[in-house]
Order: C-alpha cells, then sequence, then structure tokens
C-alpha cells in the first residue's frame, strides 16, 4: 500500500499504455511504417502542443459568452473554446511534422496518417494523465473510462486530419473526385480541420453540459451522455473507415511485402514496449524523489529510486536494442524485398 501511495506510476502507466496502444493499432495498418524518430516526434509535439492552447484560443475570447443564452453560450464553448484550439494545435503538428516528407518524391499516405495518430495520441496522453494526477481517488475508474473513449477519441481526430491532409496532397491517387481535382484538395484542407473541431465540439458540448447544470433531469442526462458516446464512437469508427481508405492503396500484394509488414509490425510493438517501460521509469523516479521532499520518512523513498533507475534502464536498453533491430532490420527487408522483386518470374 505504501508503494502504491508514494508512487503513482500506475497512474503514469495507465494514462499512457492506452494511447501508445492504439498508436501501435495505426502503425500495424500501415504497409511501410514511417522513420521512428518522425512518429516519436509527432508524440512529443502533440503532447507538448497542449502549452499552446492559451494562445489558440486568445482570438475565440470575445465570443465564448452570449448573455441570457446559457445553451448558446455552453455551444460557443464547445467549439471555439475547446474544439477549435486543441484541433488548431494538433493540425500544426501534423503539418508541422510531415512537410520534411512531402518534399520526397514519392511519400506514402499512410505516414501522415500515422502522424497525425501519434500527434492526437500525444495531446491525449498528456492530457490524460493530467486528469488521473487531479482526481487522484478515483484514478482507476477515470482510467477505464478515458481508455475506453476519450484517448481513442483524440487519436481518431487526429487520424482523420491526416487522413485528409494526406487526401489533400495526394489528390486523384487515393481515388477521391477523379473529375474535380481542384475542389476535392481544397474541400480536403478543409475538412483537415473543420471535420476534428465539428466532431469534437459535437462530442464535449453534451459533457459540458452535463457537468454546467447537474440538476438536469435524470431522462436529459441519460440522453446527453448517449449523444456524446454516439458521436465519440462514431468518430472512432470514421477514423477507421479513413485508415482503410488510405492503407487499401498500399495493401501488401506479395507474400515477400506481407512477411515485410509482420516484421515491421514486431519491431514497432518493441519499440513500444520500450518507451512504455521508460516513461513508467521516469514516472517511478519522479514520484519518489517528489515523495522523499515531502515526507519526513524518507527511508521507503529511498528504496524506490533504485527500483525507478532500474526501471529506466530496462526501458533504455530495449528501446535502443529495437530501435537498432528496426534500422537494420529494415534495410535488411527492404533489400531482401527489392531482390526478390527484381528476380525473373517463373516460366
Amino acid at each position: 500500500m505504501l508503494l502504491l501511495q508514494a508512487l503513482p506510476t500506475s497512474i503514469g502507466v495507465a494514462a499512457i499504455a492506452p494511447a501508445l496502444l492504439v498508436l501501435w493499432l495505426v502503425i500495424a495498418a500501415d504497409e511501410r511504417p514511417g522513420p521512428p524518430a518522425r512518429v516519436w516526434l509527432a508524440f512529443v509535439l502533440g503532447a507538448a502542443s497542449i502549452s499552446l492552447l492559451g494562445v489558440a484560443r486568445a482570438p475565440f475570447a470575445a465570443i465564448l459568452a452570449v448573455p441570457g443564452n446559457p445553451w448558446m453560450t455552453q455551444g460557443l464553448r464547445s467549439v471555439f473554446g475547446v474544439a477549435a484550439p486543441e484541433e488548431i494545435v494538433k493540425v500544426l503538428v501534423i503539418i508541422a511534422v510531415s512537410l520534411p516528407v512531402r518534399r520526397r518524391t514519392f511519400a506514402d499516405p499512410m505516414d501522415t496518417v500515422v502522424y497525425g495518430a501519434a500527434a492526437g495520441l500525444g495531446f491525449a496522453a498528456y492530457e490524460n494523465l493530467a486528469y488521473l494526477v487531479q482526481h487522484a481517488d478515483m484514478w482507476r475508474s477515470l482510467a477505464a473510462l478515458r481508455s475506453v473513449l476519450t484517448v481513442p477519441f483524440h487519436g481518431a481526430l487526429g487520424i482523420i486530419a491526416g487522413a485528409y491532409i494526406a487526401i489533400a496532397r495526394a489528390g486523384t491517387a487515393l481515388g477521391a473526385h477523379r473529375h474535380h481535382r481542384d475542389w476535392a484538395r481544397i474541400s480536403s484542407w478543409c475538412l483537415a480541420l473543420f471535420a476534428p473541431v465539428a466532431l469534437h465540439a459535437a462530442f464535449d458540448f453534451p459533457l459540458l453540459t452535463l457537468q454546467k447544470h447537474p440538476d438536469l433531469g435524470p431522462a436529459t442526462r441519460m440522453l446527453l451522455g448517449a449523444a456524446s458516446l454516439l458521436i465519440g464512437f462514431s468518430s472512432i469508427g470514421f477514423a477507421i473507415r479513413l485508415v482503410r481508405r488510405v492503407g487499401r492503396h498500399h495493401a501488401p500484394r506479395t507474400e515477400v511485402a506481407r512477411e515485410r509488414l509482420s516484421q515491421l509490425r514486431r519491431m514497432w510493438a518493441l519499440l513500444l514496449v520500450g518507451s512504455g517501460a521508460g516513461f513508467a521509469g521516469a514516472a517511478f523516479v519522479l514520484t519518489s524523489l517528489h515523495h522523499w521532499f515531502v515526507n519526513p520518512d524518507r527511508n521507503a523513498s529511498l528504496l524506490l529510486i533504485p527500483l525507478g533507475m532500474t526501471s529506466i534502464l530496462i526501458g533504455l536498453a530495449l528501446l535502443l536494442a529495437t530501435s537498432a533491430v528496426y534500422v537494420f532490420g529494415r534495410n535488411r527487408i527492404r533489400t531482401s524485398s527489392e531482390g526478390f522483386s527484381s528476380a525473373p518470374e517463373p516460366g
């Protein structure tokens, strides 16, 4: 019990593990996973983008309230106080991370989808951690609820933004509006921002209303809760559909390609496990140090710090080893694949 009280490492793991799991599922749908460094950059920048929310909210400060109309006020706050600022910073992260990819002669559109997922899930992981720490007395039930819906929802919004950016850049290559190419590009760029904002606002409006008006009747509360759940899971389903739409044009066609994809997925799984172990170890050490400074009985914390350092070392070792395996294995698989593809077909 003392260990759990002194160490909210479990909270940290509960906060970040769902985001890493969803990120793995998105990466597993990609035949040619992009560079790990760029995926992690999108994840970290997505988490760091929370610090820009104040700047993103500033232009909307004057339109967040309608005197005498609480429902309209709640709607404006859902759109311009929460959804628009959060999705704007995520889209900026996706564009910033995917810009260097665009300069290549050929860029896999799924890369942008993965970067979108990573940015959205990085944001969700940081937000999730903040919520769980803030409500430490009920973190288990809150973690279960958010891991099922809120974290995948943020990832889904990032996927939707990344998919529409990929579609806008690819044009007719993804089979969209072949006879209206210019309109397809413009509409896709618009949907990259407006679709996540609309879905996010629709998801938040019932929840914020329930929070703001606790005296609502049971039927109204049930209806608002059901509406939020429906929008959240529908958004996740829509994101899955977009992933399949983009990924369908890059599905493995040969046995060699399918084997290569299987090996890349295993490598990525190890990368995620290594990163999660390192994060857990870091949380272990930091919270133990905090307990050391605030608790007069320092003996317990002194014992926890070596355990945390051990966890960090294990996580870093696994991360470095799997990164090396990924880099060298990916090159070997690519070489083997090119060798097979260049071989003459049998009689």
